[in-house]
């Protein structure tokens, strides 16, 4: 059987954190391809009928990390707390949310990629984890690799736990935002220390997973690259 193709979202070329982003894209591609997939990097501001047109083609979609999602997208007025929004980015990617959930494309969302889905599907965010009463910190400025690590609990019988085959899980962790309310047909399957939601999936779908952390930055791990085979493998049928 040819390889699954799997379309991965990519951020603009002005993009203020562009060089880390270009470095987690790399990982994703990497990701992707020891999972037994075929990456295609989704060209950014690709929209209306050819943008449809490829989601009719590949066979999964992973939408990756990135910049703020605007507050006006989930009902929240601005803040200075928010950063790096790029409209253009925001509309293609809930689009592409929205088809994913709308059919069976299998979705993977790494960090922002999670918190676009929830906010394409009428969930909340979070504009700054400080929101959050008891969040710990969660964001540091040394890049992906050696961001703090923390643990995330696992729900016992999610996609996750089987993935991974563990209930506790060790994170990176490289986030300011997170999920606040969950949108209708999504449950949380991880949390952190701090009760904020690391990973959820779809109550409707076979396969819909966000998780907040960066897994493409741990492939040396088994149990990371293990979400990577997962998806590839609910993309491939």
């Amino acid at each position: 059987m040819p390889a699954p193709l799997i379309g991965i979202t990519t951020h603009g070329p002005h993009d203020p954190i562009r060089a880390e982003l270009d470095r987690l894209l790399a990982q994703i591609v990497a990701g992707v391809a020891q999972a037994g997939g075929l990456p295609l990097l989704i060209p950014y501001g690709l929209a209306g009928e050819p943008l449809t047109g490829l989601l009719a083609r590949i066979d999964g979609v992973l939408v990756s990390g990135g910049g703020d999602v605007d507050p006006a997208r989930y009902g929240a007025t601005a803040s200075d707390l928010v950063k790096g929004i790029d409209a253009q980015r925001d509309a293609q990617e809930i689009a592409i949310a929205r088809w994913a959930a709308g059919g069976t494309l299998p979705y993977f969302g790494i960090c922002r990629g999670a918190q676009v889905l929830n906010a394409a599907l009428g969930g909340t965010l979070y504009r700054d984890i400080s929101e959050h009463a008891a969040a710990l910190r969660h964001s540091y400025d040394d890049g992906a690799d050696a961001a703090r690590p923390h643990a995330v609990q696992i729900a016992e019988e999610s996609q996750l736990a089987h993935a991974t085959g563990s209930s506790v899980l060790s994170v990176n962790s490289l986030h300011h935002q997170a999920v606040r309310d969950l949108a209708p047909g999504l449950r949380a399957v991880a949390h952190a220390p701090d009760a904020l939601i690391e990973a959820f999936e779809s109550t409707r779908h076979s396969f819909v997973l966000g998780v907040q952390w960066h897994p493409e930055a741990l492939l040396d791990d088994p149990q990371h690259l293990a979400l990577f085979v997962a998806f590839v493998r609910a993309a491939g049928g």
